[in-house]
């Protein structure tokens, strides 16, 4: 551990393949010590943010449109027991690019083809609930191409690919059960013209100007 981590040790609880829980022995501000709970990707105490200090993307999510609509996915998530909207996503495999990830990820759920469109330091990794987890995700925009169909998705998924419209997103986001990172996409979805017009504006850019 680092000489200024507040992490002083950590015992891993579960030996999960996706996820998996550890016990991390913190010293608070004041001084005192006690445990934090977290869940990690990570299969080993070694990957975890608070022993190595890295910011590495678990996984990728997908912003695209296919014409004029917006790319989504009616999902049956177990932990919920219910169907929630989110945007494709998952997992990079090892040594898979962030865009070659999006492009399998995008096929495998979607059926579709992924052409990422360049954003720079937009699809740099975020996290994505620090206060539970060190998983960081990283959103690649581009556009669609090809006919929906989830023939490809495995057998433990349920997903059914939806084509929204900006009426239909308000709807999802007044009516339905919505994944943060998608509700704030489909907020500036509705709101904007040109939903990539942003990427022009690369904040890593604008800094070394």
């Amino acid at each position: 551990m680092s000489e200024l981590s507040r992490v002083t040790d950590v015992k891993k609880q579960t030996d999960n393949r996706f996820l998996n829980m550890y016990d991390l022995s913190v010293t608070y501000r004041n001084g005192g010590h006690g445990s934090y709970f977290a869940a990690s990707r990570s299969e080993t105490i070694e990957g975890l943010t608070a022993v190595n200090h890295e910011l590495r993307p678990a996984g990728v999510m997908l912003f695209g449109l296919l014409g004029d609509r917006v790319v989504l996915e009616k999902q049956f998530r177990y932990p919920l027991d219910a169907y929630v909207y989110e945007l494709p996503a998952g997992l990079i495999e090892k040594g898979e690019s962030l865009t070659d990830a999006a492009k399998r990820e995008a096929f495998e759920e979607t059926g579709l083809h992924f052409e990422p469109l360049s954003s720079g330091a937009f699809s740099r990794p975020f996290y994505m609930s620090p206060g539970m987890t060190d998983e960081a995700c990283a959103t690649i925009f581009g556009r669609f191409s090809g006919e929906p169909t989830s023939i490809h998705e495995e057998p433990d998924e349920d997903i059914h690919v939806v084509l929204a419209d900006r009426e239909e997103c308000r709807r999802i986001l007044k009516e339905e059960l919505v994944s943060i990172t998608c509700a704030y996409q489909l907020m500036h979805f509705v709101g904007a013209d040109d939903p990539f017009a942003f990427l022009s504006q690369d904040p890593e850019e604008k800094r070394q100007k």
